[in-house]
């Protein structure tokens, strides 16, 4: 815990319990607004951004609510697993449970290593503000580890990207979100069931694919 890494890895912790602290309390003062909370963090995690930014537009959550609480959500998971990976390579932990989980970011990362190797900070910008499954910040963390990057830029760069994405991402949905309300009170909600399955299905093909 006294490297860099390990340091970081304190903080993402710290920030994890805050929000996990938070949402146990609004169950008590705004259940109906940790309820819809709980669902975006879940969301978030398993679909990326767009499920868990959906979630909360159907749920009617404006940007003020909805912008911020995701931020947060993937600046935890970066601020966790990013140091999690680099710890677990260099063989000074090894969680079990995560194991898998560790292979799978190592495996996308690698696939787009070479490339952005050749376009350094621009290239690893790029590729965490790209619309895309498995193009996230999280594995964003490990490419810029991968290719040499000090931690403090890595993440700088990482959630900069981050946070422009999530901005980006606020106004196309919200916008779809309210135009689908313009036709049935439920169609939000349709369309947040149809943004998760589909980012499933194209993250399992993305699994799938055979790699060299």
């Amino acid at each position: 815990m006294r490297t860099t890494e390990g340091r970081i890895l304190e903080v993402g912790c710290a920030l994890a319990l805050l929000w996990v602290l938070t949402l146990a309390g609004g169950w008590f003062w705004k259940p109906d607004l940790a309820q819809v909370l709980s669902g975006m963090t879940t969301a978030n995690i398993f679909f990326g951004r767009a499920g868990g930014m959906s979630l909360g537009y159907a749920a009617g959550l404006e940007h003020t609510v909805v912008v911020p609480a995701n931020l947060l959500i993937e600046s935890i998971q970066v601020l966790v697993l990013y140091p999690l990976f680099v710890l677990s390579w260099q063989h000074l932990i090894e969680i079990r449970a995560l194991r898998n989980a560790m292979r799978r970011m190592r495996l996308t990362a690698e696939r787009y290593e070479e490339r952005l190797r050749r376009y350094g900070l621009a290239g690893l910008f790029v590729f965490v503000c790209t619309p895309f499954v498995m193009t996230g910040p999280v594995v964003g963390a490990v490419l810029g580890f991968l290719i040499g990057l000090r931690p403090a830029v890595n993440l700088a760069v990482v959630l900069t990207a981050t946070s422009l994405a999530i901005v980006g991402w606020a106004f196309v949905l919200h916008g779809v979100h309210d135009w689908a309300s313009t036709y049935n009170r439920y169609a939000p909600f349709g369309l947040f069931v149809a943004i998760t399955l589909l980012t499933f299905l194209v993250g399992l093909l993305g699994r799938r694919r055979p790699r060299r």
